[in-house]
């Protein structure tokens, strides 16, 4: 079972503060990799500037007090 196999919601988090960068809008379904790409993709795709932010972000799974906050 993977990281995000059970999550409800994910986002990009920034490696450096922790911090929440975006949450991804859809259900996220696939193997850990196909939801990392996936997030990524979506990110990817908002900006121009996306790019540059991909450098430092990870995909995460969001915390309880952010579930609440992006319901």
């Amino acid at each position: 079972m993977g990281k995000f196999a059970n999550a409800e919601k994910v986002g990009l988090r920034d490696k450096e503060t922790q911090k929440l960068i975006a949450v991804y809008p859809l259900k996220a379904t696939g193997t850990d990799e196909e939801i990392s790409e996936t997030v990524r993709d979506w990110f990817y795709k908002q900006s121009c500037a996306a790019e540059d932010r991909l450098l430092t972000a990870y995909v995460d799974v969001l915390t309880e007090a952010e579930l609440k906050e992006h319901k």
